[in-house]
């Protein structure tokens, strides 16, 4: 049987009004081009001649312009989840034009299997190679394919031509069994295969393929300026400690790193820094700085779930494949997030946040507890089955404006339980063994800038006494003074006594 060849525009025509789609990737890397921006022009079009046309989105974690920053624009989507990061998918989320629901990425694959959200009726992968039996070679991000080309009714196929088929053997495509029947996740060691290089998909379900042609389109990150080089000094300062001390094994232990800025000067600190070994990564996605530490030979192997590169990246990797083959390897999201795995490998979690309480509480998805910025994604898989557990933020934002250290949290992602480090520019924060009040005399006293440490002080001698001494009338008066006069500093403890 040979498959059907179709246009980007023959492929949206397929997808019904409220269908549930599920698209590949993780991240932009895997995430599908082609069809995505022909649903967003064919939705465009309907909304012109007065028709309702939205589709529920499901994926891996965030996709790309082409996929969620298109269909955003034309107003297409109804339901999206588990993550998102596209400005213009922000603001239909903040609008409520799309209903967003954030999840822990390890759990939507599980979920989906069960049909806690109905079916799947269309599933829209990006793939580097296939065959009329319905193997399949992935791109650049694995996600939650599996499941999604398991359960979807029908498929459409997204070949991009820039990716080689010597990306056979890249990946693990490992689907455990559900519960009651599941046993352990096979895997021991950051670079342990235990399942198949191609995702099969019964080749009855697969409508067509359409080409494509483009790199994942992603942008090179901005130099790091002195607030995130002194960030990713403190964490690696702090490492090296736990190190020296023997709290992580002489062999090292496998590291979990976000996306971004901080990130790479923590990744590219302990490259330089020779009495750490070279490491391995069991994390989420693969950036441009794992790929430098890999060609440094301080990166022995990451395993993730995509490749996050800038397309510049991207070209060198591809062009270079044998060299990476033995270094890296990607699996789905249910895999590179597993609990189980985390735990068991120990795993040093290094994640960002958007504010913390000085009691160790985490804010990492709404600005001043109302906006969503992108999601929750994998940190909460990460940060509280990890070995170590560390979150990172500058001590303050918009010229010193914004503390992001403050009373009490605006909206709550990470509790103080799961949180064993915090570290701004200012300082290390180490919250282990420690009770609520010696919690919050480290983070103030270590964390938050000099300029807001005497309101913080003075909120908690507003205190009446119990183990968490909030004055709750008072928690969130930082947040108040911002929104009322544009500065958390003109907070004024006195309206609260």
């Amino acid at each position: 049987m040979s498959l059907t060849k179709l246009t980007a525009a023959e492929a949206a025509e397929l997808i019904p009004n409220n269908a549930n789609v599920g698209f590949s990737g993780f991240t932009a890397g895997g995430s599908p081009k082609v069809v995505p921006s022909a649903i967003a022009a064919r939705a465009e079009k309907l909304h012109a001649d007065g028709q309702e046309y939205k589709i529920n989105i499901f994926t891996g974690a965030s996709t790309n312009e082409w996929a969620d920053g298109a269909l955003a624009r034309a107003n297409a989507q109804g339901i999206r989840t588990p993550y998102q990061n596209t400005p213009d998918l922000r603001k239909r989320i903040n609008s409520h034009d799309c209903h967003y629901f954030d999840l822990h990425l390890s759990e939507l694959a599980q979920k989906v299997r069960y049909k806690t959200y109905g079916d799947i009726d269309y599933a829209i992968i990006e793939v580097a190679d296939y065959n009329d039996k319905g193997e399949v070679v992935l791109g650049l991000g694995v996600g939650n394919v599996p499941t999604f080309a398991m359960m979807a009714k029908h498929v459409i196929l997204e070949h991009n031509h820039k990716l080689p088929k010597g990306l056979y053997g890249f990946h693990d495509i490992y689907i455990p069994m559900d519960p009651p029947q599941r046993r352990e996740i096979p895997v021991y060691t950051p670079s342990d295969r235990i399942g198949s290089p191609v995702v099969k998909i019964d080749p009855a379900k697969i409508v067509g393929v359409v080409d494509s042609d483009s790199y994942d389109g992603i942008h090179g990150f901005t130099a790091p300026d002195d607030v995130t080089l002194q960030i990713g000094a403190n964490v690696c300062g702090f490492l090296l400690g736990e190190y020296r001390a023997g709290r992580i094994p002489r062999s090292f232990l496998p590291l979990q790193s976000g996306v971004g800025n901080v990130a790479n000067a923590v990744l590219y600190g302990l490259a330089e820094n020779h009495e750490i070994p070279p490491v391995e990564m069991y994390t989420e996605v693969t950036q441009d700085a794992v790929i430098e530490l890999m060609k440094m030979g301080r990166c022995h192997f990451a395993s993730s779930c995509s490749l996050t590169i800038s397309d510049a990246m991207e070209q060198e990797v591809l062009s270079n494949l044998e060299f990476f083959r033995d270094k890296m390897v990607l699996r789905p999201a249910e895999i590179s997030n597993n609990p189980e795995v985390i735990r068991r490998l120990g795993i040093i979690a290094m994640n960002t946040a958007l504010e913390a309480d000085i009691f160790g509480n985490i804010n990492s998805t709404h600005v001043v507890g109302t906006k969503m910025m992108n999601g929750i994604g994998g940190s909460g898989d990460f940060t509280r089955n990890g070995y170590i557990s560390i979150f990172s933020c500058p001590s303050v934002t918009k010229g010193g404006v914004i503390s992001n250290i403050v009373p009490m949290v605006s909206h709550v992602d990470h509790t103080e339980h799961s949180v064993d480090i915090l570290i701004t520019e200012q300082g290390v924060a180490d919250l282990r063994g420690k009770d609520p009040v010696q919690r919050a005399h480290e983070i103030i006293n270590n964390c938050a800038n000099p300029m807001y440490r005497p309101l913080l002080n003075d909120y908690l001698k507003l205190g009446k006494g119990g183990q968490t001494p909030h004055t709750l009338a008072a928690s969130l008066g930082f947040h108040t003074a911002f929104l009322e006069t544009g500065s958390m500093a003109n907070c004024d403890w006195s309206r609260y006594e």
